[in-house]
């Protein structure tokens, strides 16, 4: 490849093992960082090895932190839980420099937000590209091994034009990736083509016995005709805000076509299409697992106010907020960080929908509604 990049990757576990995976079959030079320095303590003196989706072996480079990943890299990507977006971007931000490109993946809670706006208090101008999902499926074997389930064929991203007025997001990712890319309206229509919490929500609700007990488990198996028909109905939620705001997102039928390569049908059988072609993934054996603890509060949440603001109140969404919220004893609602940072109970739908392209809130008078 004639145009190497060195792209630094702020995580360390599935999906930014196999970020760095796609990265250096595609002939990049990829760099992980794990915050705690656990993530990568066994890449310390051994080779990544990825199998499924990508079969390859290679030693990647490790950063000791945030600011030699920033310095070493030409880009950053963000992929870790999106509860640890927050730390991890307040880590980056003095060492971000002016136009160094900053990939979101996959964008939660109007995370692209808060980057720009930290960066701005710097005076440091830098591209951020939000994608809508992650550019992988898997799930780690081992301190050094990552099974890839799939590579997507097609991601939603866009770029906050304001910080990145000479930057093409889709062309950049397209030179490190490959054209598995589809521009979308703003951060409200990527966050809106988040199908993960909904997805996650469902699979969840209906197989949290099998995550308390450890279980092992196929996620495309146990998607079955019940839990198939309550991720239809969450989607269609999800279309009703789109809609109401004019955007245009994906369905939840493209989204397993694209991702997981299988005929469109209900969604119950094209997960067991997935899982007889074994790609259906396996479920969480945890019940401290980030479709929950991740999803609820920084997707889940996120819809929900998005629909109480357009008059399309998403009211299997706000269910299972409340449902998870008392399985868990704890309030989700009050758990996202970044929307708790730029206090979202100030700010209007006109002004979200202004930040969307901008990355910039400007504050409103009076309070509009309340988390």
């Amino acid at each position: 490849m004639s145009d190497v990049k060195r792209i630094g990757i702020a995580g360390a576990g599935s999906i930014a093992f196999g970020t760095a995976a796609l990265l250096h079959q595609q002939g990049h030079t990829p760099m992980l960082w794990s915050p705690s320095g656990a993530g990568t303590a066994g890449l310390l003196s051994a080779p990544l090895c990825a199998d499924g989706a990508i079969k390859t072996e290679f030693r990647v480079g490790i950063a000791p932190s945030a600011k030699e990943l920033a310095e070493q890299n030409d880009a950053l990507i963000i992929a870790l839980p999106a509860y640890g977006h927050k730390s991890v971007m307040d880590a980056l931000v003095p060492h971000v420099r002016n136009g160094q490109h900053i990939i979101i993946s996959s964008h939660a809670s109007l995370g692209a937000v808060y980057l720009t706006q930290a960066l701005a208090a710097r005076n440091v101008r830098a591209p951020i590209t939000a994608w809508g999902t992650t550019a992988i499926t898997g799930r780690k074997q081992s301190d050094t091994t990552v099974k890839v389930n799939t590579v997507r064929s097609l991601i939603d991203l866009c770029t906050v034009q304001d910080a990145a007025a000479d930057v093409n997001g889709l062309t950049y990712c397209q030179q490190l990736f490959g054209n598995h890319f589809q521009e979308r309206d703003g951060l409200l229509a990527i966050s809106l083509s988040n199908l993960n919490p909904q997805n996650h929500l469902g699979i969840a609700l209906g197989n949290i016995t099998r995550m308390e007990r450890g279980e092992v488990w196929s996620q495309g198996q146990n998607v079955t005709p019940k839990v198939g028909q309550l991720l239809e109905q969450l989607d269609l939620e999800r279309l009703a805000i789109a809609d109401a705001l004019n955007l245009n997102v994906r369905t939840i039928f493209e989204h397993f076509h694209l991702s997981f390569h299988v005929p469109v049908a209900s969604i119950s059988d094209m997960n067991q299409a997935m899982h007889a072609q074994g790609n259906g993934g396996v479920g969480p054996a945890t019940a401290d697992s980030r479709y929950v603890t991740e999803d609820v509060p920084y997707g889940l949440q996120l819809t929900a106010v998005l629909g109480r603001l357009v008059g399309q109140p998403a009211t299997l969404h706000e269910a299972g907020i409340k449902i998870f919220s008392a399985m868990y004893g704890r309030d989700f609602t009050k758990e996202n960080s970044i929307l708790n940072a730029l206090e979202l109970n100030r700010f209007g739908l006109n002004d979200l929908q202004q930040a969307a392209r901008t990355g910039l809130l400007q504050v409103t008078p009076e309070p509009v509604f309340q988390n």
